[in-house]
């Protein structure tokens, strides 16, 4: 399940990049040098499309990503029962820590 939300989100993030760079900028911008006159009713019906769609993408991907952080693998491999509860439990999967072993005992001389 989540290899496929994944996949799902990487769609919808490169939908929302392509619906993104087809947008026309709000000032114009360089694009305003290229536009011709006779477009002048079908533009703004365009526009309110491609805004709906890039903010309906946009809250498509929040919920996906939302939706694979409850799907993600090994999310209760190293909890335990009961554990949360209670707050002197020791918690013996974690790994030893790393560092320099105490020095041990010189070993007695023989003669």
């Amino acid at each position: 399940m989540f290899v496929f939300i994944s996949v799902l989100i990487l769609v919808v993030c490169l939908l929302l990049a392509l619906v993104v760079l087809v947008q026309n900028s709000k000032g114009g911008g360089l694009a305003a040098n290229f536009q011709s006159q006779s477009q002048i009713m079908g533009v703004r019906k365009t526009a309110d499309f491609l805004e709906k769609a890039s903010w309906g993408l946009a809250i498509a991907l929040l919920a996906l990503c939302l939706t694979a952080t409850i799907f993600r693998p090994g999310r209760h491999a190293n909890q335990t029962q009961g554990t949360e509860l209670n707050p002197n439990a020791v918690n013996t999967t974690m790994p030893a820590p790393k560092g320099p072993a105490a020095p041990s005992a010189p070993a007695p001389i023989k003669q």
